[in-house]
């Protein structure tokens, strides 16, 4: 019986070319933390590094502190008088990467969809950014936090995609099977991986990532159209 719904946001409720969104984003942080003596080049590589940690992150520790501890390793403890500067810059420069985003009004309804089915709403979105950065990006779709009853973050996750293990934090915390849930998102290795525990999934195809080239008629995949049309066939079906 379906149950929940569990949404990516990049690419799937927030359109957005991905590359280009990094690209800017990395400049506006570059811009802030220069004055603190941070090289563009060294920082990127820095950030990327710990992005790196929280990808591989077994479980062990949260993401943040899986980024924070690698992050740390580069520039030294004296660093972390910093953090404060960086959750100021996803509070307010951070805001001007919305520039790269597109927008669509499908995405709000199909949430709205969701929870008129008497289905369950759950952002899961790779948690490797701050809560802070995470709301942000959650509005630029033109939807709230509090339109999902949990949101995956940096902050309270300690795994990530495409590890299956992320998907099983959540059914845990969530107390949900994996027969329970749809997983709805635009990558084909992040997201379609979930229906390796049972999940059922849909590729949302408007902002498509197929880095492998992956046959899409292994899963049911299309618009929002195609996709509000799908779960209301899941859920006659019942």
């Amino acid at each position: 019986m379906l149950k929940a719904v569990l949404f990516d946001l990049d690419g799937t409720l927030l359109p957005m070319d991905q590359d280009a969104f990094v690209d800017r984003y990395f400049s506006l942080l570059c811009k802030k933390m220069a004055p603190c003596g941070y090289e563009p080049k060294a920082l990127i590589k820095a950030v990327w590094g710990g992005t790196n940690a929280m990808v591989t992150n077994d479980g062990s520790c949260r993401n943040e502190e899986a980024f924070w501890r690698f992050f740390l390793g580069v520039y030294g403890e004296q660093a972390r008088t910093h953090i404060p500067l960086f959750e100021e810059f996803y509070a307010n420069e951070f805001q001007q990467a919305k520039a790269l985003c597109g927008f669509t009004p499908k995405a709000r309804e199909t949430v709205r969809l969701v929870r008129d089915l008497g289905l369950r709403a759950i952002l899961a979105t790779n948690p490797l950014f701050p809560a802070v950065a995470t709301r942000s990006r959650i509005r630029w779709a033109g939807l709230e936090p509090e339109d999902f009853e949990f949101v995956t973050t940096y902050e309270n996750s300690s795994t990530c995609k495409p590890n299956p293990d992320y998907y099983r934090e959540i059914l845990q915390k969530r107390g949900l099977k994996p027969e329970d849930c749809l997983m709805v998102g635009n990558d084909t290795g992040e997201d379609m991986i979930a229906q390796s525990l049972g999940m059922k999934v849909f590729l949302l195809t408007d902002c498509l990532i197929n880095r492998a080239g992956e046959d899409l008629e292994r899963w049911p995949h299309g618009s929002f159209e195609e996709l509000g049309a799908y779960l209301k066939t899941l859920v006659e079906a019942e």
